[in-house]
């Protein structure tokens, strides 16, 4: 039987800020069990901690270090930097893990815990539930390191000019973004620097938006959740591509010089196709989640390649490449992961991905977008007080399983509770768009009269 997890959720740990457990002393106690977790081989250990915009930041950063060094390793802090830049930093500067302080695409109100190994990639489950154990109160009291032992922190002033320097070396030295005009939204959140620096010093001219944090209005009405911002942007100002990133700048929307948006099942397609007409597309197979369109597997199949269908969370769909040795996956939500480059989702080196194949095609964004065809879709979020297995809920089991039938080959209904969030979700997707909103409707209603906050 699986265990059920206390902290964390399907990507870290996310939460209120102070509020357990991204409270002080929980945050201490993490630091603690990462720093005995990664103690383990002697010699010195070092911890590196980035974060995006939120204010807590600041807070969370300073306990996880007081953790960290209580237990005799060193950190090293390098401030706002995306998600991805922590998995390729902690390598790179060969840290023995590194900590990514951010909420995604949450309001700033939230904050959340990711961790990367030595290696790059996102903690497995086993090490998660280790750490849990850790994390409990007394569990570390009195395990601190000798006085003379205790490790010490320092600021690493050039983590972003490091890390843009790996993303251009993503994009071929034989091509030039000259004459390329590009617009950013950086939803004032980790990439505000570094997501408009990459692009420019490869000779574009870009545009930016979301480009001032103040440390509550990350994701405030700006990033991927609000792709009308740089749509905006793209048709006032004549833009060829846009570019609107997430708060930890872990994931990508973009917008076409026509102006459409282009979400993570899209973005696969032109990737999956490109490669697959190289003869880079490992196994001829591309990773996505169950939450991807139909419209994907559709285009896909056309051109022999296989959709290989991960649950929810790019660390899943990363596990489901590396056993099925793909080369690309990723989610509609615009996580896209590419294992020849990166260990994680990136939505800067998505797009620089993307800008490579228009320039080599000479084609722009909307017509290398031509051949998708999208399923109609219908997403319901449902407030929730408890989350039992749904299958143990007689009347939403059997409404499901009506649908389903009635649904056959037509469509699919996937309803799931968030990793992150009290909340169910439900999916419909079929060809009938009116069908697909009343089967999802008449899903969330029951999940609401069932399972909803009183």
């Amino acid at each position: 039987m699986k265990r059920e997890r206390k902290y964390f959720g399907t990507d870290g740990i996310r939460g209120v800020a102070s509020v357990p457990p991204l409270d002080p002393e929980t945050l201490v106690r993490l630091g603690k069990g990462i720093a005995k977790i990664f103690l383990r081989s002697k010699g010195k250990h070092r911890v590196l901690i980035g974060k995006d915009t939120r204010l807590s930041g600041y807070m969370i950063e300073t306990s996880l270090a007081a953790g960290v060094t209580s237990m005799g390793a060193d950190v090293w802090l390098v401030g706002p930097v995306p998600t991805p830049g922590i998995a390729y930093l902690t390598k790179s500067m060969r840290a023995d893990a590194g900590i990514m302080i951010s909420a995604s695409h949450n309001a700033f109100e939230d904050n959340g815990i990711k961790i990367f190994g030595s290696d790059g990639y996102k903690l497995p489950d086993e090490l998660e539930l280790e750490l849990e154990d850790l994390m409990e109160p007394g569990v570390l009291d009195g395990k601190s390191a000798e006085p003379g032992s205790i490790g010490k922190a320092a600021r690493i002033d050039d983590a972003i000019g490091r890390y843009c320097v790996y993303l251009k070396s993503c994009f071929p030295r034989e091509f030039s973004l000259e004459g390329m005009k590009i617009g950013f939204d950086c939803a004032n959140g980790a990439a505000y620097v570094v997501g408009p620096q990459t692009c420019s010093e490869l000779g574009a001219d870009v545009v930016s938006r979301g480009v001032s944090p103040n440390g509550r209005n990350i994701n405030a009405g700006f990033g991927s959740l609000y792709p009308e911002i740089v749509r905006k942007l793209v048709l006032e100002q004549n833009l060829d591509i846009g570019i609107s990133l997430d708060g930890d700048g872990d994931r990508a929307i973009l917008v076409d010089e026509e102006g459409n948006t282009l979400d993570g099942d899209m973005i696969l397609a032109i990737c999956a196709l490109d490669l697959k007409q190289r003869g880079l597309l490992r196994s001829d197979t591309v990773v996505a989640t169950v939450m991807s369109n139909l419209g994907l597997d559709r285009l896909l199949s056309k051109h022999g390649i296989n959709v290989l269908r991960a649950p929810v969370g790019d660390r899943y769909v990363l596990e489901a490449m590396m056993r099925g040795n793909a080369a690309l996956g990723g989610e509609q939500s615009g996580h896209t992961i590419f294992t020849d480059y990166s260990t994680t989702g990136d939505g800067i080196l998505t797009a620089l991905m993307i800008l490579n194949i228009m320039f080599r095609t000479k084609k722009s964004l909307s017509e290398l977008n031509q051949e998708f065809v999208k399923f109609p879709q219908k997403l319901i979020n449902i407030n929730v007080s408890h989350k039992p297995p749904l299958e143990s809920v007689e009347p939403i089991r059997k409404l499901i399983e009506q649908k389903v039938e009635e649904l056959k080959d037509s469509g699919r209904i996937l309803v799931r509770y968030s990793g992150t969030e009290n909340k169910a979700r439900v999916m419909v997707e079929c060809e009938d768009e009116d069908l697909c909103r009343k089967h999802a409707q008449d899903v969330a209603e029951l999940i609401e009269r069932e399972l909803g906050v009183v």
